[in-house]
């Protein structure tokens, strides 16, 4: 009976690491580069509709 409970806890264990490592290694970058990515869309939007060129009107 042991044996079952220490095995169950083990596979709990590595499914918390890959989580963890997915979590990590892919979703941080993934979010963080659409993040990056989208913030400079949305500004070079604005500068071709609204804004105009970095130093425009001065």
């Amino acid at each position: 009976m042991n044996n079952g409970i220490s095995t169950a806890s083990q596979d709990k264990q590595k499914l918390e690491w890959r989580t963890f490592f997915l979590i990590t290694v892919v979703l941080f970058p993934v979010l963080s580069v659409m993040t990056v990515g989208g913030y400079g869309f949305f500004v070079w939007m604005m500068q071709i509709f609204f804004l105009g060129p970095p130093g425009h009107g001065g």
